[in-house]
């Protein structure tokens, strides 16, 4: 019986100190952990929204990018981090797709994180090198067939949606065209341009000012919808490839374990930075979808993609290397 009130006296005490850190926080700096190089478009998200989430929480967020191995380097460093929310993680299609392509993975992305909102999607794009002979996907996908083997596609890494847009779009054309995994979508642009690879997929934000420079074709939007940004780029089911459809997405994670005061206050905090007109105008004019919504939404999506994306994987047969 004492036992069981000294347990139960400690587990009020330990809830009132957990209700008082979610009411003082954030009493620190907080570091906003960016898994890919700058110049991608999860970098450019991110950099985005801080400022406004940063006056929303009333403490300062410093972006940090921890890139490496399809995101799974920053993603780890939240994991392992205090479940205390000082350390976040700007969450991307890597934490749907990551368990089904590193086999030995160490951590798990829907358990060792917790899920704090999803704020916006955006299409991904199909860009070739300038010098590439061919306009249009017809001619891409007659190229490709004419010559297997000789097309090299650029990739943000193993295990991000570019990369599955592109095993999709070689499923669905019976194409062969070779993955070379880069360090994030900065790198994989640059080699796009020096022509040591000659087409990828990319989010279409990042790849925004290169296309109306003419620095990349844009061929096809990974959407069933164009966009008003480009309205004379079509999309992929456009162009014949039927019920082809893929997004990019992003929002805010933590290590699980965090208070849930603590969830629900960044929860509040990204909504309304993402209600700033000027925020939202960022996200928009370069193809991005706002989303706002719970913790709980956001685990369910990612849950949805992780099934989604399970069966194609393994058919691909998509291991990291």
């Amino acid at each position: 019986m004492y036992l069981a009130i000294r347990i139960a006296a400690f587990a009020a005490a330990f809830a009132a100190a957990l209700s008082a850190a979610a009411q003082s926080y954030p009493t620190r700096a907080i570091t906003l952990v960016v898994p890919y190089p700058p110049g991608g478009l999860i970098d450019l998200v991110a950099r985005i929204v801080q400022p406004k989430l940063q006056a929303e929480l009333g403490g300062a967020i410093a972006v940090e990018n921890r890139s490496g191995a399809g995101g799974n380097v920053g993603a780890e460093v939240v994991a392992r981090s205090a479940p205390d929310g000082y350390t976040m993680l700007l969450g991307n299609p890597s934490l749907a797709l990551s368990d089904h392509i590193y086999p030995k993975l160490s951590y798990k992305p829907l358990q060792d994180l917790a899920y704090v909102g999803q704020y916006g999607t955006v299409p991904n794009v199909l860009v070739v090198n300038t010098a590439l002979p061919v306009h249009n996907v017809p001619e891409l996908i007659a190229y490709a067939k004419k010559s297997p083997g000789k097309l090299n596609y650029g990739s943000p890494g193993y295990g991000t949606s570019p990369q599955m847009s592109m095993e999709l779009f070689k499923a669905m054309t019976g194409t062969f065209i070779v993955h070379i995994p880069f360090r994030g979508a900065g790198p994989a642009t640059a080699a796009l341009f020096a022509n040591d690879t000659q087409l990828m997929f990319d989010n279409l934000p990042p790849q925004a000012g290169n296309i109306k420079a003419g620095k990349v074709r844009a061929l096809a939007l990974t959407s069933l919808k164009r966009v008003s940004v480009f309205p004379d780029v079509p999309t992929l089911d456009e162009m014949g490839l039927k019920g082809y459809e893929v997004s990019s997405w992003f929002g805010i994670n933590v290590r699980a374990g965090t208070p849930p005061e603590i969830i629900g206050r960044i929860n509040q905090a990204l909504n309304r930075a993402t209600s700033d007109p000027k925020v939202r105008e960022q996200l928009e004019s370069r193809g991005a979808t706002v989303i706002q919504g719970t913790p709980e939404q956001y685990l369910a999506y990612v849950k949805a993609e992780n099934a989604k994306w399970g069966p194609v994987v393994k058919r691909a047969n998509i291991v990291a290397e």
